[in-house]
């Protein structure tokens, strides 16, 4: 794909021994997931099933969630616009190329989106671009003048047509620290997602080991021999590696040799809270994404009473905002290429919205001072033939 972009676009157009001691180690400093694409898209998105599902969420709602195409007061039913939004290329449909936006969104908080026009100058792909690969150039005012796209030793760059045309569209959080570029949900929680998947490394090693904390051995030898010597040392660590470590090896009896004692560990309460930690951990990758825990089935949620007012909540605070950006950033894109047609999304199609929808209808519907096509204009709708009435 990547040479058919350069194809298109030519710049004319378009990261010891032991006696009886127990070593005792203190805790290093908290390593954190750098904060790059690569490394946060596979510590969240492909290693953490809160974020995953997070991403997902969000991604799949709002693609689901129809775009209309109007001229800015009646609504298109066949326009060139519709049919551009429904199949955008051969690869992907409506849905699928939005899924990837808000997927990118969510995942580096920046999503580029490339339309290809043919020689007349319609728009007739647009094609979803990862947001790794692509690098803002600045114009001598200091925002961006172009795009490059890169993979490897080939690039493409896009910038404005002999009309005025720029072909990439950049979507992006907002970032309070950079001008160009924008925070994701994903780099906010990305200290919650590491602790996140520390707490599942902690239980996982702990099956391992039985399911319950390690101990020592102590070697108490006689006078004059009170160390063990380094074959010694060296032979019991790998019997110990071989025999006893393991879910295969749980429960199994420990053999010693004379002058050996096994100290059994235990945790203290606030080693045991790591569960608790988890949970917190869950809750707050959730909080950076928008979706209300109780729609993940992370315990100890209180905020909502029940999952319908739930998933009320994660549409109306955060699919919709996200999805009437989207359709303001396509209008103000697409819009002129297309007679200045507008781009909405239609809230009269979502199921989820169905309470609110039907609260709507009945006070416009009450409404006596209205028209029924002023009623039709308030709901979205095409007034009726024969005007008002």
């Amino acid at each position: 794909m990547l040479d058919r972009m350069i194809k298109r676009f030519r710049p004319e157009t378009k990261s010891s021994a032991t006696q009886g001691v127990i070593a005792v180690t203190r805790p290093a400093g908290p390593v954190w997931t750098p904060r790059d694409y690569a490394s946060l898209a596979r510590a969240g998105y492909e290693r953490n099933v809160i974020a995953y599902r997070c991403i997902r969420l969000v991604a799949e709602a709002a693609a689901a969630t129809p775009l209309i195409v109007s001229n800015g007061t009646d609504r298109y039913t066949n326009h060139p616009l519709i049919s551009l939004l429904r199949r955008p290329n051969e690869a992907d449909s409506g849905a699928a190329l939005l899924e990837k936006v808000y997927g990118y969104l969510q995942t580096a908080g920046n999503a580029y989106l490339e339309a290809v026009r043919l020689d007349t100058g319609e728009v007739r792909e647009l094609h979803a671009l990862r947001p790794d690969r692509m690098k803002v150039r600045l114009g001598r005012d200091g925002w961006a003048a172009a795009y490059e796209y890169g993979a490897g030793e080939k690039k493409a760059v896009f910038a404005e047509n002999d009309d005025g045309f720029l072909p990439i569209l950049h979507l992006k959080s907002f970032h309070p620290t950079n001008d160009h570029y924008g925070l994701s949900p994903l780099e906010a929680a990305a200290s919650s997602v590491d602790l996140h998947n520390s707490a599942l490394a902690w239980n996982k090693a702990l099956l391992d080991n039985a399911a319950r904390p390690s101990g020592a051995l102590v070697y108490q030898g006689p006078q004059g021999a009170e160390n063990l010597t380094q074959d010694q040392f060296d032979r019991l660590k790998s019997e110990l590696v071989d025999a006893y470590s393991g879910a295969a090896n749980a429960g199994r009896p420990l053999i010693l040799d004379g002058g050996l004692d096994w100290k059994t560990m235990s945790y203290s309460p606030s080693d045991m809270d790591f569960q608790n930690a988890k949970n917190s951990a869950a809750r707050e990758i959730a909080l950076a994404f928008g979706v209300p825990p109780m729609l993940l089935g992370i315990p100890g949620d209180n905020t909502y009473a029940n999952y319908r007012e739930a998933n009320l909540a994660f549409w109306k605070q955060t699919v919709l905002p996200l999805v009437k950006k989207t359709a303001t950033a396509f209008t103000n894109w697409l819009g002129p290429q297309f007679g200045g047609a507008v781009i909405a999304c239609d809230i009269t199609s979502v199921d989820a919205l169905s309470s609110e929808r039907d609260a709507l209808w009945k006070r416009v519907s009450e409404a006596d001072f209205l028209e029924t096509d002023e009623k039709r204009r308030l709901l979205g709708l095409a007034p009726r033939e024969g005007g008002l009435s």
